[in-house]
């Protein structure tokens, strides 16, 4: 299923929808036109707890699987792994084991660690237990984590030097966390594999709001006020864009009308963005 909008590739990560089982997920992104679906299988936190847990679950697994393959949909990429201080990495096999049986090609990890031997130590591990099962990591800044800003996950890359550890942008955090766009055109292209797009308010919630805006508080792209066409011509022509957006607007639909929403939503945006790098 390739979506119209320049034949970009897109995704429905799950936040968008954090509620929707898995494969009310799925029915969202065929609805929405979407080409696969970030996939929740791992609680951020151990105080966190899934809706709807997959891992060990074999008949919920083999509906997932039948779901996939009859509307089209694919597993993009799994999440979300929060490395913190309590992290035992050997304990993320199964959900390595299950991201690689579905056929993801990316395991989204944070850092949460204040101390950053450990969190580089932690990162190495998954990162080499990641590729046994043919999976990237792909990892995240977020300005209500330990790993706050580009250059901090830009930093932690670079000393661990893991060949299948890239970058991911997310629209919100990259510029509630003070990044700009020239700090984007100053990246390797070949350390960002996709990026997170959902559109915000131009005010700043404050420390305190951080979190809650970007649980709740984000906009389909094209909504609010972050400058997203220039961040799109910043990136390397053609990455795939992955839609992270929940927003309280729309929560009071069902998952498959917040997903032909937010499909539309997504692909109008690309359509309308011009530049050098051939966005339109």
């Amino acid at each position: 299923m390739t979506s119209d909008a320049r034949q970009i590739r897109t995704s429905l990560a799950h936040l968008t929808m954090i509620e929707a089982s898995p494969l009310q997920l799925i029915e969202a992104a065929a609805a929405g036109g979407f080409d696969g679906v970030g996939m929740r299988i791992v609680a951020p936190q151990p105080t966190d707890t899934l809706a709807h847990p997959l891992i060990g679950d074999d008949a919920k697994i083999r509906d997932v699987e039948a779901r996939l393959k009859a509307t089209g949909v694919a597993v993009f990429d799994v999440e979300v792994v929060w490395l913190a201080e309590h992290t035992d990495v050997a304990t993320l096999k199964p959900a390595l084991e299950l991201g690689q049986r579905l056929g993801a090609r990316h395991l989204l990890v944070c850092g949460n660690d204040a101390e950053p031997q450990r969190l580089e130590t932690n990162l190495a591990r998954l990162c080499e237990l990641a590729d046994a099962h043919g999976l990237g990591i792909t990892f995240e800044f977020m300005p209500f984590v330990e790993t706050k800003t580009l250059q901090q996950a830009l930093t932690t890359l670079a000393r661990i030097k893991q060949p299948n550890a890239r970058l991911l942008v997310d629209a919100l955090h990259l510029f509630r966390s003070g990044g700009t766009i020239d700090d984007i055109t100053a990246i390797d292209p070949a350390l960002l594999p996709y990026l997170h797009l959902c559109d915000a308010l131009a005010h700043h919630p404050g420390a305190d709001g951080l979190r809650a805006e970007a649980r709740g508080g984000r906009f389909y792209p094209g909504e609010g006020a972050l400058p997203l066409g220039d961040l799109l011509r910043a990136m390397p022509a053609g990455l795939p864009v992955a839609i992270e957006a929940p927003c309280a607007r729309y929560a009071g639909l069902s998952f498959a009308e917040r997903g032909r929403i937010c499909g539309a939503a997504t692909r109008a945006f690309l359509s309308g963005v011009r530049g050098p790098q051939n966005w339109a």
